[in-house]
């Protein structure tokens, strides 16, 4: 079985996991547009792509599966996860199993208004939010929405364009210069979609914020959760944490994948407050935090080569220990020239 992970960038963890995986019985072909990604160093199969939006980013990831006779795809950037699931269809019609929620899910996780009206409905508990820069004024003016406020785009990635504002100066002010900046980042063009809704104003929670991994079958069928106390972040990524055993959040989890349905893994972002827990982000995909869930015995990548394989049984890979701390680390890795 052959594994592919697109637009890998720097996830050399997760190529070495998805080889551990496979045991030699396969290869991890990954894609990039940068053939000196970092995460293509590691690969047993390196192959440079168009940028995601680019009009044959598809037909050429569909290429690369016939090349290399993939039988399993793991998509990795958000971007990319629209594109993907709306053309799932052309993969299954050559033998590729794309590990992708359908693309209400993708839609209800990429757009976070759509996100919070989802959390609402479902009655978790999750930030005041407002698409609507007027109406965030008006509560801040009635005392019901409280400095410090989030400025973010509604299509969000990787924490582009976060702003934190301690006054109504300061917000509309970040509001104005990130509507200005939207247009030059990778987020523009799916920003498009309601350019005049694209920066939601958000309450800034404070408390313990955690992490979980939430696992659904090829199916959408809840699996299990794996939550995770963030000890430190590092440019919007987790850089620090701990696995932990907490039944809040584990029904929450189940809350989440019961009703999402998403397919694979969905990565979670939950503060702890005096007021309780609440639900920020969600990503069906894998997430920064996800090595931690790995380390302490989640194996997220076994279970979905067994799945691919028709293999149910996968109990063993998920014995998850807990009160287990890791920490990232950098390294350096000799890579091409990019010519």
């Amino acid at each position: 079985m052959n594994v592919l992970l697109s637009c890998a960038g720097r996830r050399n963890y997760l190529v070495n996991y998805f080889k551990m995986a496979l045991g030699g019985r396969g290869k991890v072909v990954a894609t990039d547009m940068q053939i000196n990604a970092p995460a293509l160093v590691d690969a047993d199969i390196a192959v440079k792509v168009s940028a995601v939006y680019h009009p044959q980013y598809i037909d050429q990831i569909i290429k690369v599966c016939k090349d290399y006779d993939i039988h399993l795809l793991i998509p990795l950037n958000d971007l990319e996860l629209p594109i993907l699931a709306a053309q799932k269809h052309r993969f299954a019609e050559i033998g590729v199993k794309v590990v992708i929620s359908d693309t209400a899910v993708i839609d209800t996780c990429f757009d976070k208004w759509k996100t919070t009206v989802f959390l609402q409905d479902t009655g978790l508990k999750t930030p005041q939010t407002f698409i609507d820069l007027n109406k965030a004024i008006e509560a801040i003016d009635r005392g019901e929405l409280l400095f410090p406020v989030v400025v973010k785009p509604r299509w969000g990635s990787a924490s582009i364009g976060i702003e934190f504002s301690d006054s109504k100066e300061e917000l509309l002010l970040a509001y104005q210069l990130l509507n200005l900046r939207l247009h030059k980042t990778i987020l523009a063009k799916v920003s498009e979609a309601d350019i005049h809704h694209a920066i939601l104003i958000q309450e800034k929670l404070v408390g313990q914020e955690y992490g979980m991994d939430v696992l659904n079958d090829f199916s959408g069928a809840f699996v299990k959760a794996f939550p995770k106390k963030k000890l430190a972040m590092r440019a919007g990524e987790t850089d620090k944490a701990l696995s932990v055993q907490n039944d809040v959040l584990s029904d929450i989890g189940k809350v989440l994948g019961n009703k999402l349905k998403h397919i694979g893994n969905l990565d979670c972002d939950i503060f702890e407050t005096k007021n309780g827990y609440y639900v920020l982000e969600l990503n069906p995909r894998f997430g920064g935090g996800y090595p931690f869930t790995h380390e302490a015995g989640a194996d997220f990548p076994s279970v979905l080569v067994e799945w691919a394989k028709g293999n149910n049984k996968v109990e063993s890979f998920l014995h998850f220990r807990v009160e287990e701390a890791f920490s990232k680390c950098d390294r350096l890795l000799k890579v091409p020239d990019g010519k």
